[in-house]
């Protein structure tokens, strides 16, 4: 062929007899990448078509506002509302059912789209700043137990906590009120008084007057002894027993010439100590000296030493020197080790001589406030603390009271009371290893560093990643980890309410306190075992086990089991299984007089699927009106009525289909085929298509939203690691903790390991 280049398909082409064709370099042969959906052609379309003609309303269901026309411009401004747009369209929440519906390929676009114009680099994403957020009322409590070893719960007596993101540990709802500041100063004066008791003294006294004294020098005068010159006055007392007591002189002096009256404190012969009296008469101060003596009699007695007089000269009076001693006291035993406690023996070893009450009491309080502080005190805030032990020494306290006065101040001091973490500047930075560690104990242990972490953060190994891991997997395994059973766990199942939660008794008779202490222990025990054996957290959502106790077992129907401890049982056929059948689930989700599908399927949606429905319009009527009219009908029926409202629709169709699944549950998680005379329906239909029937196939078609779940219970435990709501700035560190945990059989550990190790729990962004 010539004046032609053939190619090698060219001559294929030839030699084979086809037509030529261009033969594709290897580089060629790759298949091109799909192009990303675009907002103009592949979104906006959509919402046009099927959103907005619900969504453009001046209040839109659920607060989404969409409008036709709309720009990817406007959309990329409000991720928080096109991610709930992605989610509800996703799982067929959206357009409700009777409404025109989108393909498949139109959903993914949407989604598709959303998960690319909001997707973030984890590596420079934002890692959030925490407010500064006070210790709430359990970590308060148990702040004080570790820190002091006390066993009473002070903060049991503070206002509720207020709740932010379904926790009460969120930093923007925590205020501080002056009722609360009250508490804490209230609180503090009980802890200490617990952690650090004074001895059981006896205090022996003698007034001046009463007391002996000499012939010469001295006279007793309107409740003091007078010396008017050298003299003695002395007094019995008994030792109750061996020890450290305390002689206290109520004295003042007459003032003359160049030095205070002087005083000699002597126990028999034995000069003790001589006080140099500085008060004034009528004003007298207390003086004090500590000594140690044997059981028995003793024999106290001060001596004035120092006499002096000089007559008067002219205009000059007469200068008279004169002691007067108002009364004395024997306070003791001082030390009493059978109600020293162990804080109070680590804090105060022993009562140290007067001279060295400073240095020894500096030393201790620099200790305690280090622990109290969550990181090493500062001079200056030591300082700060020794006044306070000085006025009480100062006072005439003892050394033991006047550690009180200082530690209550320890506990009263914002670096106690707040989790602190300062910046400088509004850039993101790393947590400094006490940061990260106090982050750590009050995630896993709601409670302030042990002694591992803090020596941990004090040599900086705790920011190493391997060590960060052991540091995870200890503090899971330490019985302290039983506040994440009794602070995340029963917020995120919301399993509090239990306790206002009064069926009608006439319904249900067999409910009582029993019972229900016994449905919450049930689901505590469950989230323990899932996280002490480290089982997958798919295990919440279905699993062949449960603990009961001859109570709860008698409600469930089981047989074999007697007495009040709780036992692991298995649930195989029975359809029981994971916290979606648990009476206390069941019964939180319920009314007083009967089970509420909607209730029980918003549950789900809130604390399952991570897909909350928005707050019902007002206006609407609830279904206890419909029920009014229609007591004829079954609560099906009912409920089928109350969604004929395109309004309640939207929201109610996922709701009830989810909560049907229940319906064999009764309002005290007694399981029945029967509602009084009408037989029960446990079947549905999800907007999505999926038709199940009862409690058993509902919760296989939610095992089969893995991720979904996975993304949800990941979220809700960062959002209480934090102390904040999670956004879509967190949502790339959340989705790697997803996929790390579906890589390990999604592990209980796998979830906390991940959000240790994520820039949000790591780092925080800087004060703007």
């Amino acid at each position: 062929m010539p004046g032609r280049s053939l190619t090698v398909g060219g001559i294929l082409a030839f030699v084979c007899g086809i037509a030529a064709f261009p033969m594709l370099s290897p580089a060629q042969k790759k298949t091109t990448a799909p192009k990303p959906p675009s907002f103009q052609n592949d979104v906006a379309p959509v919402i046009d078509k099927y959103c907005t003609s619900c969504h453009s309303a001046k209040v839109p269901p659920g607060g989404a506002k969409l409008t036709k026309g709309m720009t990817g411009t406007v959309a990329l401004s409000d991720p928080t509302l096109w991610t709930r747009v992605a989610k509800n369209v996703g799982n067929h929440h959206m357009p409700p059912e009777g409404s025109p519906q989108p393909t498949p390929a139109q959903r993914r676009a949407i989604t598709e789209w959303v998960d690319g114009a909001f997707k973030q680099d984890c590596n420079v994403a934002d890692p959030g700043r925490v407010t500064l957020r006070r210790l709430n009322r359990e970590e308060y409590n148990n702040s004080v137990r570790d820190l002091l070893g006390v066993s009473i719960r002070p903060a049991d007596d503070f206002p509720n906590d207020d709740v932010g993101y379904g926790f009460d540990n969120i930093g923007d709802v925590l205020s501080m009120s002056p009722l609360l500041m009250e508490k804490y100063l209230t609180a503090s004066d009980k802890v200490v008084k617990d952690a650090i008791r004074l001895p059981r003294t006896i205090t022996q006294s003698v007034s001046g007057e009463s007391m002996a004294y000499s012939a010469t020098g001295v006279t007793a005068r309107e409740g003091a002894l007078e010396f008017y010159s050298n003299g003695t006055g002395s007094a019995h007392f008994r030792v109750p027993r061996s020890g450290f007591y305390r002689i206290q002189v109520k004295a003042g002096e007459q003032h003359a010439g160049p030095e205070n009256s002087k005083l000699e404190l002597k126990m028999g012969r034995d000069l003790l100590t001589t006080f140099n009296i500085t008060d004034l008469f009528g004003k007298p101060g207390i003086y004090t000296f500590p000594v140690r003596l044997g059981e028995g009699e003793v024999t106290l007695s001060v001596s004035f030493i120092n006499d002096y007089y000089v007559a008067a000269q002219g205009k000059q009076p007469a200068q008279d020197r004169n002691a007067y001693v108002y009364g004395m006291e024997l306070i003791g035993p001082i030390e009493d080790g059978s109600v020293r406690t162990n804080f109070q023996q680590k804090l105060i070893p022993t009562i140290p001589p007067k001279e060295a009450w400073n240095t020894d009491a500096r030393k201790s309080l620099e200790w305690f406030a280090s622990r109290a502080y969550r990181r090493p005190v500062t001079a200056e805030e030591l300082d700060r603390l020794m006044v306070v032990f000085n006025m009480g020494t100062k006072s005439g306290e003892s050394y033991e009271r006047s550690m009180q006065l200082a530690c209550q101040a320890v506990l009263c001091n914002p670096n106690f009371l707040f989790h602190v973490e300062l910046d400088a500047s509004n850039t993101s930075r790393a947590l400094s290893p006490f940061e990260l560690a106090s982050r750590m104990s009050y995630f896993m242990w709601s409670s302030t560093p042990d002694e591992t972490l803090f020596a941990l953060a004090k040599s900086g190994e705790l920011t190493k990643p391997e060590v960060l891991k052991e540091q995870v997997s200890r503090m899971l395994a330490d019985p302290r980890s039983q506040s994440m059973v009794d602070n995340f766990g029963m917020q995120w199942l919301q399993l509090r309410k239990l306790y206002n939660f009064q069926p009608d008794k006439t319904k249900f008779p067999t409910y009582n306190d029993n019972l229900m202490n016994a449905m919450i222990e049930e689901s505590k025990l469950y989230f323990a075992n899932v996280m002490h054996e480290d089982r997958p957290i798919l295990d919440f959502i279905d699993s062949k086990y449960t603990f009961v106790n001859e109570a709860l077992a008698k409600h469930y129907g089981i047989s074999g089991v007697t007495g009040e401890n709780f036992r692991k049982v298995s649930t195989e056929g029975s359809g029981r299984g994971g916290v979606l059948t648990q009476a206390a689930v069941l019964a939180i989700t319920s009314n007083p007089t009967r089970t509420s599908p909607t209730k029980r399927g918003k549950w789900i949606l809130e604390q399952i699927l991570g897909t909350p429905p928005p707050a019902p319009p007002p206006g609407v009527d609830d279904l206890s009106k419909t029920s009014a009219v229609n007591a004829s009908l079954t609560l099906r029926q009912q409920m089928e009525v109350h969604r004929k409202n395109p309004t309640c629709a939207v929201c109610h169709t996922k709701m009830d289909s989810l909560g049907f699944g229940f319906e064999n549950y009764d309002a005290v998680g007694r399981y029945r085929t029967m509602d009084g005379s009408m037989k029960i329906d446990s079947t549905a239909t999800l907007p999505d298509g999926k038709k199940f029937s009862g409690p058993s196939e509902l919760k296989t078609v939610l095992m089969g939203n893995k991720n979904e779940f996975t993304y949800s219970f990941a979220e809700k435990m960062m959002t209480f690691a934090l102390g904040r709501g999670v956004d879509t700035k967190d949502k790339c560190f959340i989705d790697e903790i997803v996929k790390k945990s579906a890589a390990s059989n999604y592990k209980f550990s796998s979830i906390v390991q991940g959000i240790v190790a994520s820039d949000p729990f790591k780092k925080r962004k800087g004060e703007k």
